[in-house]
């Protein structure tokens, strides 16, 4: 091989070679791909919808972190928040002290942050005459100690209950709230007549369907075709319905916080994701999706 021969091919030679360390790189300006990042995210199916959304429109803001979120209740993800095996878990009620004395035994403090808020929707099928109840009222219809509409003003059908399944936040928080009337000497508990649902969709249906149902659900997943029922605390108070509005001053009485639950204060991807949420794009989120924001 000649010396001009050997001048082109080491030429040739040098220039793959740094054209493949470029692609290597990250190509475009020869600046690094920064790692991707997963938060797992687990629980509330309340707050399941909302968070598919934060995660997606998380996604094209930060595309190096993935959220990678799942439902199941608030109960699993509190259990997968304890046991490890999720970065964030999300709970439509807050911690009992049961869990909090758990968690510190574990070696850990489980801090709550309130991300949104919620009412919680008593729906009936659009058929019904019945327009409001109290919280005694729904307290008996709920336990079975009143089973027949008449008994609160409508016609002369059998009441059919229906609920959502025990590890679900919205399930604990409206029988402390609504079933025992938030006394907690109370022992009442649902009535074993009342169908269990595993999802918010699941209640919609029955409802939906249903001529004689009641049923209870987040207000961001009520549909026209059910009608909302107006909840008074007491005879002779008002009958208020739940809206954004009645839920932030408080005239709405079965209202609650959703949280977003970590063990320890929340570092790194996790802050800076839960910091996004409560922030305007987060809560414009909430809004869009039926849920009340915090500001």
């Amino acid at each position: 091989m000649t010396g001009d021969r050997r001048v082109v091919l080491v030429g040739i030679l040098l220039a793959v070679s740094l054209l493949a360390a470029s692609c290597s790189s990250g190509g475009q300006g020869g600046a690094a791909r920064a790692p991707e990042q997963t938060i797992q995210n687990k629980g509330s199916d309340t707050m399941v919808n909302l968070a598919l959304a934060w995660a997606e429109a998380y996604a094209k803001r930060r595309p190096e972190v993935r959220v990678s979120v799942t439902g199941g209740g608030s109960g699993t993800g509190i259990a997968a928040l304890f046991n490890g095996t999720v970065d964030i878990a999300n709970a439509s009620r807050a911690l009992t002290e049961e869990e909090k004395a758990t968690a510190r035994q574990m070696g850990f403090e489980a801090v709550e942050e309130v991300v949104a808020l919620d009412a919680i929707a008593v729906v009936v099928h659009p058929s019904n005459p019945v327009d409001a109840l109290t919280i005694p009222q729904l307290s008996d219809i709920f336990t079975g100690r009143i089973t027949n509409w008449r008994e609160v003003g409508g016609e002369d059908r059998p009441i059919v209950l229906v609920s959502r399944e025990s590890n679900s936040g919205t399930y604990a928080y409206f029988l402390e709230r609504v079933v025992r009337q938030g006394r907690h000497d109370s022992q009442d508990l649902f009535s074993p007549n009342a169908l269990l649902m595993p999802s918010s969709e699941g209640i919609s249906n029955e409802v939906r369907q249903n001529p004689n149902a009641i049923g209870y659900d987040g207000l961001g997943y009520v549909t026209p075709d059910q009608k909302v029922i107006r909840v008074a605390v007491a005879p002779g108070a008002p009958a208020i319905a739940p809206s954004p509005e009645t839920v932030k001053d408080g005239s709405y009485p079965i209202a609650r916080p959703l949280y977003m639950v970590t063990r320890g204060k929340p570092t790194g991807a996790v802050a800076e994701y839960l910091e996004w949420i409560k922030g305007p794009e987060g809560q414009a989120i909430v809004r869009e999706l039926g849920f009340v924001p915090l500001q």
